[in-house]
């Protein structure tokens, strides 16, 4: 199986900062706390965020938005959550769960009592809707049809009772609870989108657009939408219908509102954090040093750093595919890529762009992930423009006029490096880049885009390298779509991707080393020993970091800074909002 799309959880690192709520019944007391320096706080009190641009929709599954899901995870929940501070799966939604011995068969015991912030009971029948409908809808276009799909055949839910889910699959998965973190939304504003409701499959993705009226975007999250002003900002209200308490059993969330101010320039928003109109920002490294000068000076904030195991590390990507030819044979060609890496200054780029607050990074999977990481420190070799320079001679890519090297064609080695123009750290790492390669003969230009189309960009292939990142997970299995060649994301190789959804990949077209990496996530997604799977993963990622299907660069540490008016704010490893049961937020 493949992990369901949550690009919010694909890209850029999040703040542990979902707020959250309480129930009116079936109450569920947060957990994962104690250890964390948590404590009860009171109710009241509202927060201002950044976003970085205006959602596209307000319909969690119709679009493909960083931003849409940042809002998301304040509107709606799944039916399992990562325990904060174990990160193990524990009950959402759903309260309880049981597994089939031939581990086919998962049954859900719904959260009795919950209630849809319109006050509608929450049941059996929306989260079938939701599955069935629209995260197994192909036409959906932030759904996730090819990972509910197992031999051609989609995983099927059936509603027993009102509180009993039922989920049958045709072959155990071990990983199938991760992906029950999906987001449930409302059947009953739903319906009439949808194929069961008379709709065409891709009517759902008109569903609530940004115009939409506040009432009719319902869900079991700890806030509800209030009111959106396209360009400006989105305002959220405390909704009074959410299922979990604290500790002492008060209702959450503590505040009365969230609001997010839309604010593109990094720069503009750590102007607005100091001028006091936004209240917790995720900052880089670069942006580090300043901030923290002020708080040691008597700023009335705080920033907090921490080791990251959630949090986006850049890579640099070649297009296998790409439009010229000859410069697509050289991308493919482990040699180039290789020759590439002894050219990537990796210590300067930590230090200089992000102040030393970065370390080395891993093949997939970040060294702070003890379930999984291997250790490939080694692989990702040293700075060494003279053993860059030798490998891509003996290549037969020799230094011509003008000091650039020349394709076996006679045409000069140059090629586009797309990268974000609006992100804090992209155009400084993209220019060291691009200095360093003229030095080995690589001529590299540089194209900005804004960095929210920077998944698409990849996606149509209309790019010859690309500089970007995917955010880790503690589990490789919900990276499949990105690392398993065929898979969604795969996009430095995208005539390896299926023809349809659920479709089998380009196998034929995989070099072999491409063929291992297939075979290991297909193995590994219906292996039911923890070990094998750990086995199987670390070979995966020793086969990445010999091949460099992408070339990881560094792994930023997380970085938070919020306003000294706030209490229980944690950002541990990177604590991305919605996945987690985390901080409860409160005004002091």
């Amino acid at each position: 199986m493949r992990p369901m799309r949550t690009l919010a959880h694909l890209t850029l690192p999040l703040a542990a900062i979902t707020l959250l709520s309480a129930a009116l019944a079936a109450p569920k007391k947060v957990s994962g706390y104690d250890k964390l320096g948590v404590v009860a706080g009171k109710t009241g009190g509202d927060m201002t965020l950044a976003l970085g641009d205006s959602p596209q929709s307000l319909n969690y599954y119709g679009a493909i938005d960083n931003n849409l899901g940042l809002i998301s995870q304040q509107l709606f929940d799944g039916l399992v959550e990562f325990n904060f501070s174990t990160y193990k799966l524990e009950p959402a939604l759903a309260e309880s769960w049981t597994v089939s011995p031939d581990g086919k068969t998962y049954t859900f015991k719904l959260r009795q009592g919950t209630k849809w912030s319109d006050g509608q009971d929450f049941t059996a029948d929306d989260v079938v809707f939701t599955y069935d409908q629209i995260i197994e809808n192909p036409e959906a276009r932030a759904g996730d049809a090819a990972t509910f799909m197992q031999n051609g055949k989609k995983i099927v839910f059936k509603a027993l009772d009102k509180n009993t889910v039922q989920a049958t699959l045709s072959q155990p998965a071990p990983a199938f609870l991760l992906q029950m973190r999906n987001f449930i939304m409302p059947k009953h504003k739903l319906l009439k989108y949808s194929v069961e409701g008379g709709a065409k499959a891709a009517d759902i993705n008109n569903a609530w657009p940004t115009n939409v009226a506040p009432a009719e975007v319902v869900g079991t999250g700890p806030f509800k939408l209030s009111s959106y002003t396209a360009g400006q900002k989105v305002s959220l209200t405390r909704n009074p219908n959410y299922w979990k308490v604290d500790a002492k059993g008060t209702k959450l969330p503590y505040l009365n509102s969230l609001s997010f101010l839309i604010i593109r320039d990094p720069q503009q928003q750590v102007a607005q954090f100091l001028a006091g109109n936004i209240d917790q920002l995720n900052i880089s490294g670069s942006q580090f040093p300043d901030l923290k000068q002020k708080e040691v000076a008597g700023a009335p904030f705080k920033v907090i750093r921490s080791t990251a195991l959630f949090g986006s590390p850049p890579f640099l990507a070649f297009n296998f595919d790409a439009k010229d030819a000859a410069l697509a044979k050289v991308f493919s060609d482990l040699r180039f890529r290789t020759a590439i890496q002894s050219a990537i200054n990796r210590p300067r780029l930590i230090d200089t762009v992000y102040n030393g607050l970065a370390t080395l990074p891993g093949h997939g999977v970040a060294p702070a992930n003890t379930a999984f990481y291997a250790n490939t420190k080694s692989s990702l070799g040293s700075f060494d423009l003279k053993a860059a320079g030798a490998a891509l001679d003996a290549m037969g890519l020799k230094v011509g006029s003008g000091g650039v090297r020349t394709l076996p064609n006679g045409k000069p080695l140059e090629f586009d490096l797309t990268y974000g123009t609006d992100s804090s750290t992209y155009p400084a790492i993209a220019t060291i880049l691009q200095n360093d390669f003229k030095q080995i003969g690589v001529k590299m230009n540089l194209r900005g885009i804004l960095a929210k189309n920077l998944l698409s960009t990849g996606l149509s292939g209309d790019y010859e390298a690309i500089l970007h990142a995917f955010g880790d997970q503690p589990d490789p299995e919900l990276r499949r779509p990105i690392w398993e060649p065929g898979g969604a994301l795969y996009y430095w190789h995208r005539s390896l991707q299926p023809a349809q959804d659920g479709g089998t990949p380009n196998v034929a077209r995989m070099q072999p080393w491409e063929k291992d990496i297939y075979n290991i996530f297909e193995q590994a997604a219906v292996s039911p020993n923890p070990a094998t799977r750990k086995a199987l993963y670390t070979r995966w990622q020793l086969l990445f970091a010999h091949n460099l299907p992408v070339i990881p660069l560094l792994k930023p540490d997380n970085i938070g800074a919020i306003s000294n008016k706030y209490g229980n704010y944690v950002y541990n490893l990177g604590v991305i909002p919605g996945y987690n049961p985390v901080p409860l937020i409160y005004q002091k």
